[in-house]
């Protein structure tokens, strides 16, 4: 009886090409199957990927403009989630589809570069109350005024349709969401520095801030870098119609740091807490029925106030004036402390007339 002969080669018969495909598990690929795309090579013509078959996989036609807006964020090596909508094309390849990257994708990137603080290139558009708007890859974003340079916050208008560089602050898919600053990227200052002097600044102390903005909210500077707000109500003991008047962009203030946002590394700062509260000692100061002089500062629908000390105003109602009696701006009048308010910080007055009041006398 013949030996029998095994028609199988043996593994040094067999050629390099050969060898591989027996050592390799290559998997079959299903229309609809969801896969992981590695990226080989990406041109205006074709797009290659590696999705674990026995050959590489391509792009639908229809979608290689869509994937051009991602160029200068894919790289080879990169992997997207893709969905097989083709076992094989005409020229034999598996076709995928990467409408769910195109969706996902844009958002994943921002979510990546934001961790990793990687600059972006966005296009900007116009100017408009909340900052300049941007666009990436199909997503509206913004740059607040106070994360634009200084050359920028004067005419933010010059940004409009250029391609700028930027760092992602906020993204949220859900909220459709993105906020970005271009003074980061020219600054080119990480979290971790910007933590590490965030943490020097100290509440109660007081600094030197420059001025990079100014709003109907309040006065925007920096210390060290590191921004912080005036409110609008902590500009001056005296009512503040017009932040405008006290401060200008470039400007360097004095100002006490209140608080310490720890989440967005951010300050509240206090301009008239470097002077003593005028409302200190006030029921000592003014008394109630002392009478004082005083000037009409302003005229509202119930009444009109007047300032009888430097951030101390009063109001008199309207319905304690006489029907024949008019005040103008700038007015001098004498008056009588009616009421102190000292938790709401209000003070009622009587205005002083011929005959005084028999419950003042």
């Amino acid at each position: 009886m013949k030996n029998a002969k095994t028609t199988t080669k043996s593994k040094q018969e067999l050629n390099p090409m050969e060898l591989l495909l027996k050592q390799t598990n290559l998997s079959s690929v299903k229309k609809g199957q969801k896969v992981d795309a590695k990226i080989i090579s990406l041109s205006k013509k074709e797009a290659k990927f590696d999705i674990g078959a026995k050959t590489y996989a391509i792009l639908g036609s229809k979608e290689l403009k869509d994937l051009a807006l991602f160029y200068p964020f894919l790289k080879k090596g990169m992997t997207v989630p893709a969905v097989v909508i083709s076992e094989e094309s005409r020229e034999g390849f598996p076709v995928i589809s990467l409408k769910d990257f195109f969706n996902e994708g844009r958002w994943q990137i921002l979510e990546e570069k934001k961790n990793s603080e990687e600059e972006i290139e966005v296009i900007a558009g116009e100017y408009g109350k909340g900052g300049v708007f941007v666009n990436f890859m199909g997503i509206r974003g913004v740059i607040p005024k106070i994360q634009l340079t200084p050359e920028y916050i004067k005419k933010p208008e010059k940004l409009e349709n250029k391609r700028i560089k930027v760092k992602v602050l906020e993204v949220d898919k859900e909220k459709n969401r993105l906020v970005v600053s271009q003074k980061a990227a020219v600054l080119n200052l990480t979290r971790k520095q910007l933590e590490e002097r965030f943490k020097k600044i100290k509440v109660g102390e007081k600094y030197k801030a420059k001025v990079i903005n100014v709003s109907e909210f309040g006065i925007f500077c920096e210390i060290d870098k590191i921004e912080g707000l005036v409110h609008i109500s902590e500009i001056s003991w005296e009512k503040v119609d017009n932040p405008t008047k006290y401060a200008q962009v470039g400007d360097e203030i004095d100002v006490i740091v209140t608080e310490k946002n720890e989440k967005d590394m951010k300050l509240n700062l206090s301009i008239k807490r470097l002077t003593d509260d005028p409302w200190k000692d006030i029921e000592k100061r003014f008394p109630k029925d002392k009478e004082v002089e005083g000037i009409v500062v302003r005229k509202e629908n119930y009444g009109y106030f007047v300032k009888i000390d430097k951030g101390i105003e009063g109001l008199i109602h309207i319905s304690k004036l006489p029907k024949d009696r008019d005040l103008q701006i700038g007015q001098k009048v004498k008056v009588y402390i009616e009421k102190l308010d000292l938790k709401r910080r209000k003070i009622s007055l009587l205005l002083e007339q011929t005959t005084k009041p028999l419950m003042y006398r």
